[in-house]
């Protein structure tokens, strides 16, 4: 999971900043979200464990586009409800 939050007023171009990163290999399963405060959340499914190395990230976007750090998290599934 990749989270940033953009400067005042740039969430689309953060938005599109993102969706325009090219991951290699590519993931299983990759979605975009937006959320307010000019967040934008990518998530990304692999088919490797955990703790797999050599996975690729989405990089940090330019400083200039950005408030703070990007956020990054790995989770593992536990199962599914419904």
């Amino acid at each position: 999971m990749w989270e940033a939050r953009a400067v005042a007023g740039r969430g689309e171009e953060l938005l599109a900043w993102a969706r325009a990163q090219e991951l290699a290999p590519r993931p299983l399963r990759r979605e975009t979200f937006r959320a307010p405060q000019d967040r934008v959340l990518v998530i990304t499914w692999w088919d490797a464990g955990y703790d797999a190395a050599g996975l690729p990230e989405l990089p940090e976007p330019d400083g200039e586009l950005v408030t703070r750090a990007v956020h990054r998290w790995r989770f593992e599934p536990v199962g599914a409800e419904g």
